[in-house]
């Protein structure tokens, strides 16, 4: 039976019995959803630890056509976007509609940052023609083949790293919305936490990326 202050409650779903529930029921679907997406990116993982074993050589002059600096310049504005995202989830839980918006909005601004830098990246890669095709062109002819397929490798696994943190940006812009209308409280902030969960994961995702893409032969 649904108690009074559950059925009471605008966020509660029919099929459950109680908030805590529904909380529950949810963080478990997100948990399986990210077991999927972490299978989704180990085919990519294992295609790049074959190809690297199979051409070390060519694996560290391609790497060094990217710019660690950057890399790494992501990497910190990724570490501090999970940050504010965790405080984001904090303002929910307390039920702070002003720390809501305000960490949503930095979270953003971090992810909007990154997604910058790397359009800046790509745009360096087809201006020295390092994009895999008719057109790609390498320095050293010794390792030419085997370059653009480091490059197909980049472009695969940070193309759609790009592309997931286009949609936590979506998600989060959702949210914002939410906040604003004062959605999400002390009791109900479910969507925020679930997001969060994305946002963290998207974010851990790239702390693998860049090691094993920027720092190839870097000692």
């Amino acid at each position: 039976m649904h108690s009074p202050d559950a059925i009471s409650h605008a966020r509660l779903q029919h099929h459950f019995d109680t908030l805590e529930q529904q909380q529950q029921a949810s963080t478990l679907g997100m948990w399986l959803f990210l077991a999927t997406e972490l299978l989704f990116f180990g085919g990519m993982f294992l295609a790049y630890t074959l190809y690297r074993a199979w051409y070390p050589d060519a694996w560290v002059a391609a790497s060094h056509h990217l710019d660690v600096f950057w890399g790494a310049f992501n990497t910190v504005a990724l570490i501090l976007s999970s940050f504010t995202m965790a405080m984001a989830v904090h303002a929910a839980q307390t039920g702070s509609r002003q720390g809501q918006i305000v960490f949503l909005v930095l979270t953003m601004a971090l992810g909007t940052v990154f997604l910058g830098v790397k359009a800046m990246e790509y745009a360096d890669k087809f201006d020295h023609h390092l994009v895999p095709g008719p057109g790609f062109l390498f320095d050293d002819p010794r390792y030419a083949r085997a370059a653009q397929i480091f490059f197909s490798v980049y472009f695969a696994m940070t193309g759609v790293h790009a592309l997931h943190m286009v949609i936590g940006l979506g998600l989060l812009l959702w949210l914002l919305a939410g906040a604003r209308r004062g959605t999400f409280t002390a009791e109900y902030n479910t969507p925020v936490e679930m997001v969060g969960l994305y946002w963290h994961f998207v974010d851990i995702i790239w702390i693998f990326l860049f090691p094993l893409l920027y720092l190839v032969g870097h000692h």
